[in-house]
């Protein structure tokens, strides 16, 4: 055992963040029977890029770069669609791993063990190596960006100048929100702009991004017909006289559906707080068990360190919380996928908060590297029921019904697995079952035996035709006449 750690030790903790990274990847994904909704739609696209070419993909989606990437991929290496999203998500993951490593030992090189045990087990990230998502090369190229930032901030030059914004682009390409890390570089180095060597270095970071923005409006302007849906998308969110006139409503509705109407003045700080309180606690789920570290106040300092060592990230967190608000105030949620990336940013200052914590209470530091290597592995292994159910479903339409029929799905993925194609604009259910002429069958998520589907079958002269159910019992119904 000992000669095991003695060889670790000659490891590079980056590499193993690498490797350690690819090893849960491959064990989330081994236990995976169903891919996610949206990994779905990526491949569907995908594979009408090869079909069809890449134009046919903007047609379909916004913003198609990731399934362009995977179609490309599958082409070029002949691996299925599928494998080659999860080679991709695992890749980006692993890289993203290796770099936040890269970025927090900078400080505490001689804690990188803790560090690297942080890395792999915080949920934010980590709780995603199942799943097909953009995500993943956000992460990656804006790990990238930051780290490429702090060498940048030791050592200056052009040539890291110039790829923290190749860098940027990159993530850009996966969620648009990307570019806010442009706003946190210009925020970072706003002090450069009262000394003359200053200057000089703030030139190097904002001549790429002017020369660029110049291109881009040529660009456009000798296009004429070019339309980007996703940027004009981003563009209504961001202007303020909509943010002003959803926080109005918002806020309205709050004063007149959950209070009184003398606290209508109060009900837009309220609102606010509530937004702010929904991101929190999903920041704290997010946290795992490192969310304990903050339970004693001596955590807290690690506030001045985090603001002092790592102040681009700092910035890029309080900008994209920013971005949230803007979010949930225009679409009416926030979820773990988004949150997580604050979670990212925040990292430093959780590490610190940890290293602290363990440095004062040494048996509770052991504690915790358990439940952090519990949390880890909680990850990647799921007890829950796989959902077989919605490929068994899949591969009875492919053989039993065909692609031109008028089908209604409560899932997607069933008309993904039938291979008829990922339809995710529809009906909901109930509007499915109030005109039930329109379609020729239902893939509905029932038993089967309750009294409502019975009577609605019995009025409808409908029947169930087949019955599909995973090991918890979950169904789908296929219904017909």
């Amino acid at each position: 055992m000992q000669t095991i750690f003695s060889r670790l030790e000659r490891v590079s903790p980056v590499w193993l963040a690498f490797f350690g990274s690819l090893l849960l990847s491959i064990i989330a994904v081994s236990g995976e029977a169903t891919i996610g909704k949206d990994a779905a739609f990526y491949i569907d696209i995908a594979q009408r890029v090869d079909a069809e070419g890449a134009k046919t993909a903007i047609q379909f989606f916004n913003w198609p770069w990731f399934p362009i990437l995977l179609a490309w991929t599958h082409s070029l290496l002949g691996l299925s669609y599928e494998l080659t999203a999860y080679f991709w998500c695992g890749l980006l993951m692993a890289g993203s791993s290796a770099l936040l490593l890269a970025c927090l030992q900078r400080s505490m090189p001689e804690r990188r063990w803790w560090l690297l045990l942080l890395v792999l087990a915080v949920p934010a990230m980590n709780a995603f190596r199942n799943d097909i998502l953009r995500e993943q090369g956000f992460w990656f190229f804006s790990a990238l960006a930051l780290w490429l930032a702090l060498a940048w901030d030791r050592r200056g030059g052009w040539w890291l100048a110039a790829g923290i914004h190749l860098a940027i682009l990159g993530a850009a390409l996966f969620r648009l929100e990307a570019l806010m890390l442009l706003g946190a570089l210009a925020v970072w180095r706003l002090p450069d702009l009262f000394s003359r060597a200053g200057m000089l270095r703030l030139l190097q970071l904002a001549l790429l991004p002017l020369v660029a923005l110049l291109f881009a409006v040529l660009a456009l302007g000798v296009a004429g017909e070019f339309s980007q849906g996703r940027v004009e998308y981003y563009l209504q969110m961001l202007d303020p006289s909509a943010v002003r006139m959803a926080f109005q409503g918002k806020a309205d509705a709050l004063a007149q559906g959950v209070f009184a109407q003398y606290m209508d003045d109060e009900a837009g700080p309220l609102l606010l707080g509530v937004i702010l309180l929904a991101v929190l606690l999903t920041f704290i789920k997010l946290c795992g068990p490192l969310a304990l570290v903050f339970l004693q106040r001596h955590a807290w300092g690690a506030l001045a360190r985090f603001w002092r060592e790592y102040r681009l990230f700092a910035w890029a967190a309080l900008i994209y919380l920013a971005v949230l608000v803007v979010f949930f105030l225009q679409q009416g949620f926030v979820n773990s996928r988004y949150v997580s990336y604050l979670n990212l940013l925040l990292l430093p200052l959780l590490a610190f908060a940890m290293i602290d914590f363990v440095g004062r209470f040494p048996r509770l530091g052991k504690v915790l590297a358990v439940l952090l290597v519990l949390q880890m592995f909680d990850n990647v292994i799921s007890l829950s029921a796989r959902k077989t159910h919605y490929v068994d479903a899949g591969q009875w339409m492919s053989q039993y019904v065909a692609p031109s029929a008028r089908i209604y799905y409560d899932d997607p993925r069933i008309g993904y697995y039938a291979g008829f194609g990922y339809r995710a604009l529809g009906p909901s259910l109930q509007q499915a079952l109030e005109q039930p002429d329109a379609f020729d069958y239902l893939l509905i998520e029932a038993d089967g035996d309750e009294p409502w589907l019975l009577e609605w079958l019995e009025q409808h002269d409908r029947r169930v035709l087949a019955r599909f159910a995973n090991r918890k019992d979950d169904a789908v119904l296929v219904i017909g006449r």
